[in-house]
Parts: C-alpha cells; structure tokens; sequence
C-alpha cells in the first residue's frame, strides 16, 4: 500500500530542529524530501557526539533524507534551486523573514515559478510585525510570551523547562499540520500558499489554563499558584528515600483517596481543601521514608496517577514502548552501522514496516 504522502516532493531549507524534525516527519510518510545544504553542510552537523562522520543528532533528524548543497548566493545555485521548485511540492524555509526575498526565492517570486508550490516559512515571531526580524532562541520565544512566568521554581532558582516547546510544539507540529492542510487545500483548488508558522504563537495555546482565568475573571495565578505548577499537594514531584522522584498527578478525588490510602496518609490530611501546605508536608515526609523501588509495585497496584519517575535509560527498556515498536526503525549510517531512528508520532501504518533502515545523509567533503 503506497504511503499518504508518496509522490509528493519536499524542497527543505531549513537547519537545526523545527524545519528538519517536521521535514522528516513528512519523509516517515513517504514524501521525498530534498534537503539544501549551504556550504559547509547544517550547523548540527558539528554537534557532538559525532556519529560514523557527522553529529549524531543530525542524523536522526535527516533520516531517509537526500541532500545536496548548494550556495544559493552564486547564479548556478539559484539556477538548480528554481529546477527544483519547477518540480515540488513544498518548500520549506527556516530563515529570518526577508531574506529568501533578497536571495530571489520570496513567495511571490516562487509561485511565479510553480503556482502550485506550498510555501511553508517558519521563523520565531512570524513574517509580520515589530518583532519579526528580532533574534531568538526556544528559551526567548516561551519567555516573550509569558509562558516560562508560570515555571515553578523559586525566584532565585527558576527552572529551564526539558524540553523545547516552542521549537517542536509552537514550529514542528503547526508546520506539519499546516502543510498537510494546505496540500488538501491545493486539491480543491489547484492552488499553493504561503503558511507563515511563528514559533511564539502556539506558546499562548500553551498557556490556555491562565488564559481561561484572566479573561474569565480578570485572576492569574502565578508561578506555583495553579493546580498545574504546584499549588496543591494532588499534582507535584515527591523525592523518596533514595533521592528518585515519585510523579503524583492524582487530581480526581478518586484517584487521590487511593493514593493516600496507599500511603497511609492520616485521615484529617486526606481532605487537602482545609490546609493544603501541611497536607503537602505529610505526603512528603511519607514518600521520603522509602525508596523508589520500594514505592513503584505499591503505587502501580493502586493505579492512582502516581508513577516513579524513570531515566531515559530505563524508559528505553520499558517492555511498553519496546513492544509498541516506538524504537523499532533504524538509521543506517554513512559506514554500515545502525542507530534506533528518532521516534515520530506518525501511526505505523502510515510509515514504513518496523525494522526498516534508512540512510542518513552522508558527510560532506569539500
């Protein structure tokens, strides 16, 4: 059975993390994607660790790609650029508002060449506005938005979040989305668009919970205020005995009257609405009396929304997500060795069979 997306062609100019995550999320589904290269290859080519010639993280965000290079501030580069845009699908740009413009690949000047083209641009701010052209990073955008206010470390200690929201859920994920609207839209009516994906927008969807209260009734709860950041001794991070961390995000009434009957919370303490911060204490005084590997068969039994908090070691070799095939795709690499590829949430039966190997672009040289 022929893939969702095969026969459809992917110009991709984008370096780093959104525009490749999201381009190679589009190849898991079976579109070709060309992936441009300037001179001297993408920066996450010289990321450590290395890995068989290049950064290992470049490529498992390549994976299945093929790549060329090309200086597209030379006459021939532009030449091969607009052959190829002559013959895609999509062309996927990660540079600052303006300057594909100034290089001669606007959006009006590459759908003078394929009026068909799906022209996706992602940059931190968006093409429009004051603070379109500002530089930035993921840490800037869920900052400018007021998204990293609601983190829940204390003033002098605020925590930097694991993960890289605005690059992944503010530009991958719209990217992709958008692209497969606008190739739906193209069938209707023949005709491409241009999709103008800022990283900074999504942050405020990320937001909805202070939203809601604000514009509801004119509150906000601040850092640790909420029932999501800390404010209530149902949704927090306990340390145990051994210095692991037990998840508790019992929010349901049922589920938090088996967590503390499990634990043996005192009964006056289970009702955590009459004076929360000693209800808070107790629980932890009670999960820091044992160790992890003591608590985890307890609380699993109880099936309670608490859960101990694994490494990404012991994630990896959870029966779970070995058994459901998240780590069953292969990269191959320019030496014959293989790497798990990077898991994509797109369902299995729109990809590939498990165990499957694709290349990873090879080195540059020269």
């Amino acid at each position: 059975m022929p893939q969702p997306l095969s026969g459809i062609r992917v110009v991709d100019l984008t370096n780093l993390l959104p525009g490749p995550l999201a381009t190679l999320m589009l190849a898991e589904a079976g579109a070709e994607v060309i992936k441009i290269e300037r001179p001297g290859g993408d920066d996450m080519r010289a990321y450590a660790p290395q890995w068989q010639g290049t950064g290992a993280a470049f490529s498992l965000l390549n994976r299945g790609k093929r790549t060329i290079t090309l200086d597209l501030k030379t006459p021939e580069g532009k030449a091969k650029l607009k052959s190829l845009l002559e013959r895609s699908d999509v062309l996927f740009e990660q540079f600052r508002p303006g300057i594909l413009e100034k290089l001669g690949f606007g959006f009006d000047a590459s759908r003078a060449v394929n009026p068909r083209l799906i022209y996706c641009s992602i940059s931190g701010y968006g093409q429009t506005g004051p603070r379109a052209n500002e530089a930035g990073h993921d840490l800037n955008y869920i900052a400018s938005t007021g998204l990293l206010a609601f983190q829940p470390g204390p003033p002098d200690r605020p925590v930097i979040p694991p993960a890289l929201v605005a690059d992944i859920a503010g530009g991958t994920f719209p990217a992709v989305i958008n692209i497969l609207l606008a190739l739906r839209q193209r069938d209707l009516t023949g005709r491409g668009c241009h999709l103008d994906i800022a990283m900074t927008d999504a942050m405020f969807t990320f937001a909805w919970r202070a939203l809601s209260g604000l514009w509801a009734s004119g509150s906000l709860a601040t850092s640790g205020q909420s029932d999501l950041t800390g404010s209530t001794p149902r949704y927090r991070l306990y340390p145990a005995k051994d210095g692991g961390i037990i998840a508790c995000a019992a929010l349901e009434d049922h589920f938090w009257q088996r967590f503390t009957a499990v634990i043996g919370l005192e009964e006056r303490l289970r009702d955590d609405s009459r004076d929360p911060s000693a209800t808070i204490a107790a629980v932890a005084a009670i999960i820091a009396s044992r160790t992890t590997p003591d608590w985890a068969p307890v609380l699993a039994r109880a099936d309670c929304c608490v859960t101990v908090m694994r490494s990404i070691e012991d994630a990896l070799a959870d029966p779970h997500f070995v058994g459901r095939g998240v780590f069953a795709h292969r990269v191959r690499g320019a030496e014959g060795g293989t790497l798990p590829a990077l898991p994509v949430p797109i369902d299995p039966q729109f990809r590939e069979p498990p165990g499957s190997e694709k290349p990873s672009p090879p080195p540059l040289f020269g």
